[in-house]
């Protein structure tokens, strides 16, 4: 009779353990708002709900609802990370892998405005005179501040030869104005000289010039082959020109930094999450290097990502002089993660950090030497880059104001760039220094050159 009661009462004490226990974990789940198992459960109910009672519910499916959900997700967390769909992905490794047919524009989005980092060189954009800092306010007469980067990126993108309206304001416009783009096949040296070719002639000062444009592919490998050009004219110093430069690979980057470093010195180092992921890069100490060349780097507003940290990397390890004005500030890395259904995650997984530790996202490099241009004197310089010289300069000059365009023209001509004079200011004094150390008598103490 007692084995009779004894299981009732063993079963009946088994469910009230489990409902207490159930009851104390809703009611801790309540109290924890980032309990996953609640999330989820609010995510289901809503799913359930919209696709049971939304008036067009038989245009959806629980696949189009889900992929719309994780795009939002993703986005809400910051510009550049994103789901992508099977095509969005295709579409990011075809562009990895070669070309693609767009207006060459480098754009972030900031306080919900569509902002161009900078327009890429010998491009649609940049032959229109699109300059960093313009705000593009409607792609196809559609706004963009509810469009995320990368779907901006995708309507500007599209067929070589077909057109496409943007719509830019700039502080120095009396209002926004309508500029049409013929896209075409984005694909570019990276390196180029003074007079934005291939050249890379010295003058009687020896003092060289190049600039990178971005971080592409061959970005180091065309560094090498202008070094080497301008060292067989007796080059004594260099400027290296990273203003508008938009970034690129991280392998370019350091490859660049190596071309000046000693082996062993750190270049950048990245810092996320998962901890076991952090990686430092250090100079291999392969190839030619040029530890003792007086080096001055020019940055701008334009300046971001693989851009920032050469110049926080050689400026960290005063191996160059920093002039200009504070970069950009997009100091970040992201990883692709593919999925098993053919979709992929671009996810913002580290930062990037200086040699001394410094961080680059949102904070820029800040230079060693500040030298600011008008913006008139910005505009001049980047007429003069334009594909074509001064033949295509009358044209270019119509997308300003009547009473800006004989100024605009002055600056052009007269070659106005005061960073770059104050740079070259600089060496010339190194150089001069330099010579003077060397007439005095062998017992005199030779002060540090600059490099």
């Amino acid at each position: 009779m007692k084995k009779r009661l004894l299981y009732p009462c063993l079963l009946a004490g088994l469910v009230a353990y489990v409902g207490f226990g159930a009851t104390l974990y809703h009611v801790h789940a309540a109290d924890d708002k980032d309990d996953a198992y609640t999330q989820l459960e609010v995510f289901t109910r809503v799913l359930e709900r919209v696709r049971k009672d939304y008036v067009d519910g038989d245009k959806i499916s629980y696949k189009d609802l889900i992929q719309s959900a994780l795009k939002g997700m993703l986005g809400s967390l910051d510009p550049h990370s994103e789901y992508m769909d099977i095509s969005k992905y295709t579409e990011l490794k075809e562009d990895t892998g070669g070309t693609y047919g767009g207006v060459g524009l480098q754009v972030n989005v900031r306080d919900n405005q569509l902002i161009v980092i900078a327009p890429m060189e010998d491009t649609p954009a940049f032959e229109a005179g699109i300059l960093n800092g313009d705000q593009i306010v409607k792609i196809e007469g559609k706004p963009t501040d509810r469009m995320n980067m990368n779907d901006a990126i995708k309507k500007l993108r599209g067929e070589t030869g077909t057109k496409v309206t943007i719509t830019i304001a700039r502080p120095s416009l009396p209002e926004p104005k309508d500029i049409v783009l013929t896209r075409r096949e984005i694909r570019m040296f990276s390196v180029k000289d003074v007079n934005n070719r291939r050249e890379f002639p010295i003058g009687e000062d020896k003092i060289g010039y190049v600039r990178l444009t971005q971080f592409g592919e061959r970005t180091s490998d065309e560094l090498e082959d202008a070094l080497g050009r301008m060292e067989a004219q007796g080059m004594e110093s260099l400027v290296m020109d990273l203003r508008g430069n938009p970034g690129g690979l991280l392998d370019q980057a350091v490859g660049v930094c190596e071309k000046f470093l000693e082996r062993g010195q750190p270049i950048v180092s990245t810092e996320g999450r998962n901890r076991l992921a952090d990686v430092q890069r250090l100079a291999s100490g392969r190839g030619r290097v040029r530890a003792k060349l007086p080096l001055i780097l020019l940055v701008n507003g334009g300046s971001a990502s693989a851009s920032e940290i050469v110049s926080g990397c050689l400026q960290d390890l005063k191996r160059a002089v920093v002039v200009g004005e504070t970069t950009f500030g997009k100091g970040s890395v992201q990883n692709i993660l593919p999925l098993s259904d053919g979709t992929a995650l671009r996810l913002t997984t580290a930062k990037y950090y200086t040699p001394s530790h410094k961080v680059i996202h949102e904070h820029g490099i800040t230079p060693d030497i500040v030298v600011t241009t008008s913006d008139d004197e910005e505009v001049a310089i980047q007429l003069r880059r334009i594909p074509g010289g001064k033949a295509n300069l009358d044209e270019a000059l119509k997308l300003y104001p009547a009473d800006r365009q004989i100024h605009l023209k002055e600056l052009v001509d007269e070659e106005i760039d005061p960073q770059y004079d104050r740079a070259r200011d600089l060496l010339k004094g190194v150089q001069m220094f330099s010579k003077r150390q060397q007439d005095k008598p062998a017992n005199s103490k030779a002060a540090p050159a600059l490099n």
